[in-house]
């Protein structure tokens, strides 16, 4: 049955960003909608999610809601570097290879960019960069800029986060965490969201939510007043400054205050679980080759290899993208709303194709 434009039960593995919004959110926005609030931020579902950041982040902490991830790191980025720094990011980042080089063009700054294998800076990888405040041939090293997780859909772990940001304070700089799928990360790795952020020394935080169910939205997370310059500005300045800002409060107050966003993402985590074992268990049975995993699969994202032309077959059935197709490899991705039928619908589809 369809809605008249497209069939609501159709669902496949190319993006978290594919699902609509959960029911929770939807039924939040309609209990915002009724009579007239304050604007821009004045209203009383943003003084509650302030308190809920509070509680989930630690004391002091202060969202500045703005539109999409983008924005997020276009604000957050831009309020922490100077006009002459510049930010040190994997080669992978979101940052880098997917915003169309706003961080640059629109914020104003310099990325240098380290290869990594996975995904992950490491403490030494900032000594790249000598940060010299004498040197003005070089732009100056502000900020690192990490995902969380990564776009290889691998982990930081609390300690390996804690000894990043150490290293990063000693050399002067602040930390950025991308955090389009955090939810993922501390759902998996059955922490807090604060483990991975404010007891980690983390500065400041963009805190995802459309990939985990809100319909649209993030949030500039400060977590260290002292790392940012004129962020309400700068929200405005890019454009990032919602009139009707309950509407993106209220969702964020239906993620945070019932741990909507840890079964949402807890769920989505468990399908990619799901799916990378079926098909593991699939090869060593035999009933499928030419499958090959890439990367571990440790939140909701699973890299896979697959014979030539097979993800071009299997993209009749099910949506995905190639993540490097001159490698034949490809990236699924589950969702708050992926399904077991689903996951077996998607085995299925690749037994046929690879058995």
């Amino acid at each position: 049955m369809t809605n008249g434009l497209h069939d609501p039960q159709t669902r496949g593995f190319a993006s978290d960003n594919y699902a609509g919004a959960h029911p929770e959110v939807l039924e939040a926005l309609g209990r915002a909608n009724g009579g007239h609030q304050p604007s821009y931020g004045a209203d009383v579902y943003t003084a509650r999610l302030a308190e809920l950041l509070v509680d989930h982040f630690g004391a002091g902490v202060q969202g500045f809601g703005v539109f999409n991830g983008t924005g997020a790191n276009v604000v957050g980025l831009q309020a922490m570097t100077p006009r002459w720094g510049s930010v040190i990011t994997a080669a992978s980042a979101h940052i880098h290879t997917d915003e169309a080089g706003a961080p640059e063009r629109v914020a104003g700054l310099k990325l240098l960019t380290v290869p990594t294998g996975d995904g992950k800076l490491r403490p030494d990888d900032l000594e790249r960069f000598p940060v010299d405040p004498t040197d003005v041939h070089h732009p100056l090293p502000a900020v690192v800029s990490i995902t969380q997780s990564t776009e290889y859909g691998t982990l930081y772990t609390p300690d390996e986060l804690a000894a990043l940001t150490e290293r990063a304070h000693r050399l002067g700089l602040t930390v950025h965490v991308d955090g389009a799928r955090i939810a993922n990360a501390a759902a998996s790795l059955g922490v807090p969201l604060r483990a991975i952020s404010t007891d980690v020394g983390v500065d400041v935080l963009s805190l995802g939510g459309t990939k985990n169910g809100v319909l649209f939205g993030e949030i500039v997370l400060v977590i260290n007043p002292d790392a940012v310059d004129g962020i309400d500005y700068l929200r405005k300045l890019n454009m990032q400054l919602a009139s009707k800002m309950r509407f993106l409060s209220a969702q964020f107050v239906a993620l945070l205050d019932d741990d909507l966003w840890l079964r949402s993402a807890a769920r989505a985590n468990a399908m990619a679980t799901s799916l990378r074992n079926g098909l593991q268990q699939r090869l060593d049975a035999g009933t499928i080759s030419g499958v090959g995993f890439s990367q571990p699969t440790q939140a909701n994202t699973i890299l896979a290899t697959l014979p030539d032309g097979a993800a071009d077959r299997l993209r009749q059935h099910f949506a995905f993208y190639d993540w490097d197709r001159a490698a034949r490899e490809v990236r699924w991705v589950c969702s708050f709303d992926t399904t077991e039928s689903d996951v077996d619908q998607f085995l299925a589809a690749i037994t046929t194709e690879l058995g």
